[in-house]
This record gives C-alpha cells, sequence and structure tokens, in this order.
C-alpha cells in the first residue's frame, strides 16, 4: 500500500536523480565542447577536474599597428636587459620598452650581505667614472655663475646653457630653427632623458652637501651625478604664510628633530608642531633600513620627508617616479619644492593626487610596493596623522619677490629694461603663460609636450605642469633635471615648443624668470 509519506519520498529521490543527471551531463557536454575547442583556455588534462572554465578574451588582427607613434612604438625599440639589483643599467633608458620582470620586488638580496657590498663597492669607481664622462659628455659644467644673480640665500645662481651643442651645429639659434624630423633624424636634441645613475637598485640619491651633514644616507653603491653648484643652496630658508615679518623663520638652520621645538615654539599651532614632528621622523625605505636589504655600510632608521624637502624647500635629491613598472621605465624624478603647495592641486608628477593630506599619506617609501613594506615595516601614517602633516605643509610660502605686484605683474619702477621685456615674452611669443599662469605661475594641469618628436625614444607621456614662482632657487629644471640651469630650461622650450626665439629674447626671458 502506498502511503502519502512513501509517496512524497518517491518525489524526492526522482527529483535528485534528475538534478544528478542534468549536472552530469551537463558536465559532459561542456568537456566535450572544450575538447573540441582549440583555444588554449580551454584545454586541460584528462581528469583534472579542476581545470579553468574561462572564455578566451577576444583577439583582433596579428597587424602590427603603431597608433601614430612611428619609431617611438615599442617595436623599434630596444628590449630592456634582464639586469639583477645592483648591476649596472644602460644610460640611455630612453631608448628601451616593453617588460622587464615582475612588479613586485623580494625585500630580500639575491646573494648574502657580504657579497652584495663588496660587489657594490668594487663596482662603484668604475661605475662613477663612466657616470661623470657620460655627463660631461652632454654638459659642460664650468661653475661660472650670472654675474649678481643670488639665490634667497645668496648662493649664486649658474650661468647656462651648459648642454653641449651637438656636432655639427654653430648656435643655439640654428638648432632651434630645426624641424622635429631633421633633430630626430640626425639625432641633435641635447636634452634626452635623464636616468638613474644605478637604475636597477635606484631609490633615493642625496647630493654630497647633504651626506656630509648624514652619513647615514651615503651610499655604497653610487653617488650624485650634478655638481653641488647646480643645485639648490643648504640648508635652504624656510618662509611661512603665517610669519611673513620674520623672512627664513630658521635663521639659516637645518631643522631637525632636535631643534624644531625650540625653533617653531610659540609660531605653529599645536597641530602643525604635530606635523612638522611627523615631516622630520625617519621612516624604514626600499633601500635605507635596518634589514640587510640597504645601500649603507651601517643600518639606518631611513629617511624622513625633510631628509629630501629639507626646511620645506628641495636639496636636490633624486629618485624614480613611482607611478610606473618595470623599474628601468620609472622617470627620474628631481626633488621638487614643498613652497607654495597650499596654491597647488596636482601634488605628484603622473598622477592626479588632489590634496596634501592624501599626498602625505601614500608618500612612496617603498616605490608603492606594499610587499617590501610588510618586510621592512610600515610608516603606518593614520589620516589624523597626515592631516596635520599638510596642515604644516599648508603654511610653506614661496620666497619674497620684490619686484612683482599682487597680480603677479611686475613693477615699472623696480625692473630693469631686460625684465620687463621678458615679461611681454612670457605673456606673448615665448607662450609661457598658457601653462604657467597665476599666483603660483602654473594652471595645475598636466601636459604632454610629445618630446619625443625630436629624438628616437620612449614617450614620457603627460607629466604635471611646475610653479615657476621662486624657480630660482630651485635648479635643475624639468622633472628629472635634464636642464641644469634657467638658460637650458630656456632653450630646451625653445626648441620643444618651436619658438624661434632670438638670443636677446631668451636673455631677457631668463632676466624676467629670475624676478619671480
Amino acid at each position: 500500500m502506498i502511503t502519502r509519506k512513501s509517496t512524497i519520498s518517491y518525489g524526492l529521490i526522482v527529483l535528485v536523480a534528475t538534478l544528478v543527471g542534468f549536472w552530469a551531463g551537463s558536465v559532459v557536454d561542456h568537456g566535450a565542447a572544450q575538447e573540441k575547442n582549440d583555444s588554449p583556455a580551454y584545454t586541460r588534462e584528462k581528469g583534472d577536474a579542476n581545470y579553468l572554465r574561462q572564455s578566451p578574451g577576444v583577439r583582433g588582427t596579428d597587424a602590427d599597428h603603431d597608433y601614430g607613434l612611428g619609431d617611438c612604438h615599442v617595436s623599434k625599440l630596444k628590449p630592456y636587459p634582464q639586469i639583477k639589483a645592483g648591476q649596472r643599467t644602460p644610460l640611455d633608458l630612453w631608448r628601451y620598452a616593453g617588460k622587464c620582470g615582475p612588479s613586485w620586488k623580494a625585500p630580500v638580496l639575491d646573494m648574502p650581505w657580504d657579497e652584495w657590498v663588496k660587489m657594490c663597492k668594487m663596482q662603484k669607481p668604475k661605475l662613477m667614472a663612466d657616470v661623470n664622462a657620460y655627463m660631461s659628455s652632454r654638459y659642460n659644467f664650468h661653475g661660472k655663475a650670472i654675474p649678481g644673480a643670488r639665490m634667497s640665500r645668496g648662493k649664486p645662481i649658474m650661468l647656462g646653457p651648459v648642454a653641449r651643442l651637438p656636432k655639427g651645429i654653430s648656435s643655439w639659434e640654428e638648432l632651434g630653427s630645426l624641424s622635429p624630423e631633421e633633430s630626430r633624424k640626425r639625432d641633435l636634441f641635447p636634452y634626452k632623458p635623464l636616468a638613474h645613475p644605478l637604475q636597477t637598485t635606484a631609490h633615493m640619491l642625496f647630493p654630497q652637501n647633504w651626506t656630509r651633514a648624514h652619513p647615514e644616507h651615503e651610499r655604497f653603491d653610487v653617488d650624485f651625478d650634478i655638481p653641488e653648484a647646480y643645485i639648490p643652496e643648504f640648508p635652504p630658508p624656510m618662509f611661512l604664510t603665517t610669519h611673513k615679518e620674520l623672512g627664513d623663520v630658521t635663521g639659516g638652520r637645518e631643522v631637525t628633530l632636535a631643534n624644531y621645538y625650540d625653533m617653531f615654539n610659540g609660531l605653529l599651532t599645536p597641530e602643525q608642531m604635530e606635523g612638522l614632528k611627523e615631516l622630520l621622523r625617519p621612516s624604514a625605505t626600499t633601500w635605507f633600513n635596518h634589514t640587510e636589504h640597504r645601500v649603507t655600510v651601517q643600518p639606518s632608521s631611513g629617511v624622513a620627508c625633510f631628509s629630501c624637502h629639507v626646511n620645506g624647500h628641495t636639496n636636490g635629491a633624486i629618485e624614480l617616479a613611482p607611478d610606473s613598472r618595470p623599474n628601468m621605465a620609472r622617470l627620474r624624478m628631481d626633488t621638487p619644492t614643498m613652497r607654495g603647495n597650499y596654491n597647488m592641486m596636482q601634488l605628484s608628477s603622473k598622477r592626479s593626487i588632489r590634496s596634501m593630506d592624501h599626498f602625505a599619506e601614500v608618500e612612496e617609501y617603498f616605490d608603492g610596493d606594499p610587499s617590501l613594506m610588510r618586510a621592512i615595516g610600515a610608516r603606518a601614517q593614520v589620516r589624523e596623522v597626515t592631516n596635520r602633516m599638510g596642515d604644516f605643509n599648508a603654511i610653506l610660502d614661496f620666497p619674497p619677490a620684490p619686484k612683482l605686484s599682487p597680480l603677479m605683474k611686475l613693477y615699472a619702477d623696480k625692473a630693469t629694461p631686460a625684465e620687463l621685456r621678458g615679461e611681454k615674452l612670457f605673456h606673448g611669443k615665448a607662450k609661457c603663460v598658457l601653462c604657467h599662469g597665476g599666483p603660483a605661475f602654473v594652471d595645475d594641469y598636466m601636459h604632454d609636450l610629445q618630446v619625443e618628436r625630436f629624438y628616437a625614444g620612449r614617450p614620457e607621456g603627460p607629466i604635471k605642469t611646475f610653479p615657476l614662482r621662486g624657480l630660482k632657487d630651485s635648479p635643475p629644471y624639468f622633472h628629472d633635471g635634464r636642464c641644469p640651469t634657467l638658460h637650458d630650461a630656456v632653450e630646451f622650450f625653445n626648441i620643444v615648443l618651436e619658438l624661434r626665439l632670438t638670443r636677446e629674447e631668451k636673455e631677457d626671458l631668463v632676466a624676467y624668470l629670475l624676478c619671480l
């Protein structure tokens, strides 16, 4: 006799059997379909139940499109050499492109510590001899100054241009008259990108005037490659928007953890004092730390924000931009000043970081690599702290410019005829104002100058506009320092923007820029 209960049980059995059969049939049919498909994404070993069930990506034609890049396309450039950390890299890295190793770095050396130190020390003399020879082939660092021109604390400002004219070219005016195509064809462009002297290891590289005062940052693998005469004065003065009457609030001293309290107690708010303290506090970094993954003989407590941005300005230290990989494709970056950041909206060279507290939070002490952070020790800056760091950053002022009016125009009764002519050029023929306007002389945009039109190399892409206010205190120029003097910067833009400025016009423009 069939009861109601047995009927329900029987129905459940049938339902389960049906579902199992449907599932089994689906697997068999799908598997058979995959075995017939010759796409690699569908292949599997017989009996492997964990095969990939993923549709293959659609692929277009195999035609090698250059998208209008011509000889800047990756297929026309050299592949990066496979080189380990510490080994020498080509100095003409603009000729290379593509991938080179993984995005992540291992927080361990490829060899025992003693071997690492020995290898780097043995390599360094020949490396630096070659680096100095390369820099000498590109620049004539003669050490001559512009008569009467001084930085804010009195350091002479170097005369330029110091970039060497290419062979067969008699003057900068002749070079500036050539088309981009002619310049590229004859390989005449003198302002090609600068690479880190040791780009495999890379990381922060401090000038000699800093390492003399801070020997804990002297590296055993590589030295700085630009002469001291062509970098900012050390220590630089510090100017505050809240105390203009004091002038240089440091009195010519370097601000440190040991003296900041006595120096600023009574001048700053408690939040600003806390922010300044954090800007001065060292943290372990990729290669400056307490582990064996370092480039200093002794373990290091790391670096602070003010190790590069000394006194809220810059000491000219270089690093690699953190916003790209592989390591050898990253752009060399000159340390920018923090002065006037209260008027900036672009606070990173190739990314749109839009606030000072955000910038303090993501400062790339670990090259944008969280795996290194885990091994070395995180900075662990919480938003409350980075807000205070941004609070102090927000009162760092530009140096005085006594010839500029509140509307950033020259006072006619204070300026020389050359300076006034330069101002007219700045707003006219030289086209500077198209990117450098407003109180900080910056438009807060990123621009692609397409410099690769003038040489066969990898495009660098859009980079933020840097402010010109106070620029006489901040050599060298351009993001990688390839323009050591103001004269070089003017020559660079005269060529790249095809301005056809005369020699006299370029001198007038430099005279005006010194007023900013």
